[in-house]
């Protein structure tokens, strides 16, 4: 990889969130829908009256596994593909009919960068940065170092893309949805394919562009991806979604477990049931039950009491691998 991310904000009119309020009463939205559906031909949803409600200014993770429906999903929203019923808007306008007024404001890069190969990493971004009506000709250049900066490529300005890593053409694309001034960043996988390098500075990048103030709605299948970006996700499975919410608030909804080994699992079961705990489950020599709010300090004085020798006793929070698959039914890809 050539270049080094940057970890602040560079400052400039090119790169920098523009500040919005929304309507007394209203929370501010950068992404809404209600009700969004895209059925095929044949009747199969692929996308089945998803409710998507994404604040302003956080990064939203955008989960589910392949074939889930978030590509058709960003495809709608971004009015690439029209829905079969539903509505949606970005930044309060109406998608797709307000696209011209509101798609400036809005960086995008779904299913992967397209560039000239024969080109260098500068010529592409001129050609990008020429081909957008709104974007002022007289700063292109300023516009354009500034982005290969923001994203770490500098250095390989007057490399040919086809020379370029596989991360080196992700952080290209970003670079291109910075050239004008953006409120909403929209990428489908951007680290789909990527070595842990890559994965890491792409990363690393979406960071450092929500500091800045914009919003960024990322698609994923990584749980590691969300886990370590994102304040805020949606789940997807099977077309539906299933979650929404602060990523703090999912980690809410999994139950605490407390977890006994013992050489007597019918016993200390026994125990569990008299108090009130839900649900004791017997593996082996591992008994386990919801806490329920019990203290783990009465339970064990509790199966001491009953006799019951201990070899082990803890408290279990699920995973967020445990709480999707929970959502899902589905397991997710959890590598970097």
């Amino acid at each position: 990889m050539t270049g080094a991310i940057r970890s602040q904000s560079p400052g400039t009119a090119g790169l920098t969130a523009v500040a919005t309020t929304a309507p007394a009463g209203r929370p501010a939205l950068a992404v809404a829908s209600s009700g969004l559906t895209k059925r095929f031909r044949g009747g199969q949803a692929a996308v089945d009256h998803i409710d998507l409600a994404v604040p302003r200014s956080c990064v939203y993770g955008f989960l589910g596994p392949n074939g889930s429906g978030k590509t058709t999903t960003i495809r709608m929203l971004l009015g690439l593909a029209f829905p079969t019923s539903g509505s949606a808007e970005l930044l309060g306008v109406p998608m797709p009919t307000g696209a011209v007024r509101v798609l400036p404001r809005v960086g995008s890069l779904v299913e992967g960068p397209g560039f000239y190969p024969f080109l260098s990493g500068y010529d592409n971004l001129a050609r990008c940065d020429a081909a957008d009506r709104t974007a002022d000709p007289r700063t292109a250049a300023v516009r354009i170092g500034e982005a290969l900066d923001w994203v770490g490529l500098q250095s390989a300005a007057r490399k040919r893309y086809r020379h370029y890593s596989l991360g080196m053409k992700q952080r290209l694309a970003i670079a291109a949805s910075l050239l004008t001034p953006r409120e909403l960043i929209v990428l489908d996988e951007p680290t789909n394919g990527l070595d842990p390098q890559g994965t890491r500075e792409v990363r690393r990048l979406i960071r450092t562009i929500a500091a800045s103030g914009i919003t960024v709605f990322v698609s994923s299948h990584l749980l590691a991806e969300v886990e370590q970006v994102c304040s805020h996700v949606g789940v997807m499975s099977s077309g539906r979604l299933v979650f929404q919410g602060p990523l703090t608030e999912l980690r809410r909804t999994g139950a605490t477990r407390i977890r006994v080994e013992t050489a007597e699992p019918a016993r200390a079961a026994e125990v569990l049931r008299r108090l009130q705990l839900t649900g004791p489950l017997i593996a082996g020599n591992e008994v386990s039950a919801q806490l329920e709010g019990q203290q783990p300090e009465r339970i064990c004085a509790e199966l001491a009491a009953a006799g019951i020798g201990l070899r082990g006793l803890g408290v279990v929070t699920p995973s967020l691998e445990e709480l999707f698959m929970a959502l899902t039914g589905e397991g997710f890809d959890i590598n970097d």
